[in-house]
């Protein structure tokens, strides 16, 4: 089965390079049939990928004590001072990656960005506490995108660091532009790449888009300068002496602030965001006729408590669904939970943590079950005589006491 990653490189070679299927196949050792079902498909391909390990996980320890003392350690002598028995190969992979983390100081050129060619991401935490429910306040990230060109800014708060959310946040910037550059830059985050490399949200992000994401080297923040100047800009000029009343408020501040933000003059490029953007949009790519996937999802059965979680809070759904899957999508501002197509419960979406959301409707469908099934048990419970009147029933002491039986329940009749 055709990767993630594959299929990403396949629409992104053949949609913003230009590169003919027969290429395509040969540079990626594929068919060419598979080259035209990965294009023909809008989504990406799922697969379960089963958690492998390395032969060099349990050495780590002891190669960063060695590259710590001596960054430039070659290969070989590492082997032979950890006592490595296996391919020189695994050890070399692992060594490119976690080498620059101790050779010092690496000079870089100033940058020339084209047109179309660049966006720089990146979570920014402002200091100011957001109100984001009565008596509760928070900081969350804010997602910051910085075009490579104009220097053209945008930015949006969200609920949380995790893929979805962010991709969201991506995908309402990105659509706000209304085209997208040939590559995204970001740091590794956790979400995004953590481990080295796109995550599969991401990377399938990215293939719907025909873009890329490429990730910047560990603890080399001038690798995403623009961005990173971009997120003291928002420090030092929006938000000194600002007040919110909640995410939205912030979100409506910050985005009456960034007109006037690139409108002024960027002496870098030498002019202003704002009528840069036209030739930088030129040059970009166009939005695909599908929208990506984003927002958190999930499957669960749903309990007798008929709530689900989602991010540190709980949201009710119609307890009729108790003991049935149910599927929830969330975007930054709704949750919204299906039960075989059908929509059994949609709310507000809560930021505050430990936030407990309910539907009036459904603790009144809950309550009415609840009397329901209690007489329901009652009526099984009552006795009728054959006339209808109730049949009280009796303790079985009673019956003891009216036969004159007297029943030890500890059993010491039967001791001498």
């Amino acid at each position: 089965m055709l990767n993630v990653e594959d299929w990403a490189e396949i629409r992104r070679l053949h949609r913003a390079e230009q590169v003919p299927i027969k290429e395509i196949a040969r540079r990626l050792g594929v068919a060419r049939n598979t080259v035209r079902r990965a294009l023909a498909s809008d989504r990406p391909p799922t697969y379960v990928r089963a958690p492998k390990g390395s032969v060099v996980d349990p050495f780590e320890p002891r190669i960063r004590a060695l590259l710590a003392e001596w960054p430039r350690m070659p290969a070989p002598v590492v082997a032979e001072r950890i006592g490595w028995t296996y391919s020189l190969s695994p050890l070399k992979r692992r060594l490119a990656l976690i080498r620059p983390e101790y050779v010092g100081i690496d000079p870089v050129d100033r940058v020339v960005y084209e047109p179309g060619q660049v966006t720089q991401c990146d979570l920014w935490f402002p200091e100011t506490p957001v109100p984001v429910a009565p008596g509760h306040e928070r900081v969350a990230p804010v997602l910051v995108m910085t075009l490579g060109f104009s220097r053209f800014v945008t930015a949006t708060m969200i609920p949380s660091q995790q893929a979805g959310d962010i991709l969201a946040g991506m995908w309402l910037l990105i659509s706000g532009v209304g085209r997208v550059t040939k590559t995204l830059v970001w740091d590794r985050e956790s979400a995004i790449g953590g481990g080295g490399r796109p995550t599969a949200p991401a990377a399938a992000f990215a293939g719907t888009l025909a873009t890329r994401i490429r990730l910047a080297p560990p603890r080399d923040p001038e690798f995403k300068g623009l961005v990173e100047r971009t997120n003291g800009y928002l420090e030092t000029s929006f938000l000194p002496g600002r007040r919110f009343a909640s995410p939205t408020d912030f979100n409506d501040q910050l985005t009456d602030w960034l007109v006037r933000a690139n409108s002024r003059t960027v002496r870098s490029i030498g002019g202003r965001p704002v009528d840069l953007l036209p030739t930088d949009r030129a040059a970009m790519l166009p939005l695909p006729p599908v929208a990506p996937r984003v927002g958190l999802t999930s499957r669960v059965r749903l309990g007798r408590d008929y709530y689900i979680r989602l991010d540190a809070a709980d949201y009710s759904v119609d307890p009729r669904m108790i003991g049935r899957f149910v599927d929830v999508t969330a975007t930054p501002d709704t949750v919204t939970v299906l039960c075989d197509g059908q929509s059994v419960a949609h709310h507000r979406r809560s930021w505050a943590a430990h936030a407990v959301v309910t539907d009036p409707a459904h603790a009144a469908t809950a309550k009415a079950m609840r009397q329901a099934r209690a007489a329901d048990r009652a009526c099984r419970q009552a006795r009728r005589h054959t006339d209808g009147h109730p049949v009280t029933l009796r303790a079985l002491p009673d019956y003891d006491a009216l036969f004159g039986v007297d029943f030890d329940p500890t059993g010491t009749e039967n001791q001498p």
